[in-house]
């Protein structure tokens, strides 16, 4: 069995992914609007505190990706 063939595969799946996430430019904006507010200043980064805006990325990147590729 070849790994060249699993390879091929995979670099195709990852051409895919700009056009395909494209669409989450909205919930790609607002995390990282949350994260340099988050981050400014003094004030240190903290865990989760950008939980909610990070959820709605990744819930957009799953319907944007499926589960076929």
């Amino acid at each position: 069995m070849s790994g060249q063939g699993v390879w091929l595969r995979a670099r195709a799946r990852l051409r895919q992914f700009p056009a395909l996430l494209a669409g989450c430019g909205e919930q790609a904006a607002a995390y990282g609007r949350c994260v340099a507010a988050a981050a400014s200043g003094t004030t240190e980064l903290r865990r989760d505190a950008c939980l909610e805006e990070f959820r709605a990325l990744r819930a957009c990147f799953d319907r944007a990706v499926g589960p076929g590729v």
